[in-house]
């Protein structure tokens, strides 16, 4: 099973040719190459919907090379599970929750964690800019609540040439919560209500076709899609290119 969007498509294993029908009011459109200064051009902003395909989700999200994925959601939903099971090894995974553990790795048991956010911060901003800087494609976590994070990213992309997509994680509070406790480690009750205003608004808007300045396209996943998905690849020519 195939669709494709600017610079993006998603298949099932067994089935690649098969055209999945276009989302009501949403344009089906293929890659073409897309001058830097021609944003006018650009296609229309694509929205797929996974969510309850009841075993029928994509295996695969393949993007052109040097696209950058942002995947967001629920703290608790599975974004760093996700993305450390399907980023292919062709992509750099950024997360910011891999710089905390390298950080907490070092640092002596004593010393609290709201001690050196700072720095487990700037560490991974600092990774995150090397590896946009690497015209390679880019895998991101994102909480949803840094809307200023992602206008970096799409000023980088019209920057150079490429495209950025959003992959968001629809779960519910109480499965976010039990993945918080899951894993052991869980965020404030204020700072949970503002995650859930964020990804219920950035959801919401993918629902109706909008979607954040600079996005090309956005993927809605369920936990059943999630699961599914095998590998997030770049196989593909560069959007610029």
């Amino acid at each position: 099973m195939t669709f494709q969007q600017p610079g993006a498509y998603a298949a099932t294993a067994g089935a690649a040719q098969r055209a999945v029908p276009a989302q009501q009011g949403v344009p089906m459109a293929v890659p073409v190459p897309v001058p830097v200064r021609a944003a006018a051009r650009r296609p229309a902003a694509t929205v797929r919907d996974l969510r309850e395909r009841e075993g029928r989700s994509p295996r695969v999200l393949a993007f052109a090379a040097g696209d950058t994925v942002v995947v967001s959601g629920l703290p608790g939903s599975g974004k760093s599970t996700l993305i450390r099971r399907t980023a292919s090894a062709a992509a750099h995974r950024i997360d910011s929750q891999d710089v905390r553990e390298r950080w907490e790795a070092r640092m002596p048991r004593a010393v609290p964690y709201a001690l050196y956010r700072p720095l487990v911060r700037v560490a991974h901003y600092a990774g995150l800019r090397r590896a946009l800087r690497s015209g390679e494609g880019v895998v991101v976590h994102d909480c949803g609540t840094q809307t200023w994070v992602r206008r970096w990213l799409a000023r980088d992309a019209r920057r150079r040439g490429v495209a950025l997509h959003l992959v968001l994680l629809d779960v519910t509070a109480d499965v976010a919560r039990a993945g918080q406790q899951e894993r052991g480690r869980g965020v404030s009750g204020y700072a949970f209500a503002r995650h859930r205003r964020a990804v219920a608004r950035l959801v919401r808007d993918a629902e109706a076709g909008r979607l954040p300045v600079g996005c090309a396209s956005a993927v809605l996943l369920d936990r059943d899609a999630a699961g599914a998905l095998t590998v997030i690849e770049f196989p593909g020519p560069a959007a610029g290119a």
